[in-house]
């Protein structure tokens, strides 16, 4: 599929609903939410507004993605979820980052983020997946990670130990994560937990329209 038929179909799926009174053309708020996503900065993306014309701050594109409560679409059945744990920084603290991953399509099913990382929280995590996408017959890798593999026997989810290979999928997208956070160092900046979590369901839902 073309790029820009994938932007177009992504912009359709943005639910303005949020939105009570506000200047802006929505087909513009779409777009400004859809390019900061991709990966364009909040200064970058004013910048295109004001192309159009129309004069907002950072914060307004900011609060737009936010409350647009975007997140991936649930209901995948895939065949193999590459699972993972990596650290993310929020200002001074460590948080755990969870995250599933259909190798075959690259889609990210779901994300998680937890102030630590223990077996009850891993089990936590894959049933939230249970309860989004058809994940019982699938194949899950995971590198050895004693929680992830509790969380798994607990389940009782077919699962296989795999460093490299279709695990890697979900590498990628933690590489991506690490990427966008701030100053490209793995960290949000001035952020809560809570709106860190909210901007990875939006880059989760992003990630599936673009890949």
């Amino acid at each position: 599929m073309p790029e820009n038929a994938r932007l177009s179909h992504s912009i359709g799926q943005i639910d303005l609903d949020f939105v009570e009174r506000e200047a802006t053309p929505r087909l513009l708020m779409k777009l400004s939410i859809q390019l900061h996503l991709a990966g364009l900065s909040l200064s970058n993306t004013v910048r295109i507004l004001e192309r159009f014309g129309v004069e907002r701050a950072r914060s307004t594109v900011h609060n737009w993605v936010h409350k647009a409560d975007l997140q991936p679409n649930s209901g995948r059945n895939p065949d193999q979820v590459a699972v993972d744990e990596t650290v993310i920084r929020l200002n001074d603290e460590q948080y755990w980052l969870y995250a599933a991953v259909d190798p075959e399509s690259n889609e990210l099913l779901h994300t998680q983020l937890e102030p630590t990382r223990t077996k009850v929280i891993a089990s936590s995590f894959i049933a939230e997946l249970r309860e989004k996408h058809n994940v019982d017959d699938a194949v899950f890798l995971v590198d050895g990670d004693k929680a992830l593999n509790y969380a798994c026997q607990r389940h009782d989810l077919d699962f296989r130990y795999e460093r490299h290979g279709n695990r890697n999928s979900v590498e990628r997208v933690f590489r991506e994560i690490k990427r966008r956070t701030s100053s490209f160092s793995n960290s949000f900046s001035n952020a809560y937990a809570e709106t860190a979590d909210e901007w990875l369901r939006s880059f989760a839902f992003a990630w599936n329209q673009l890949i």
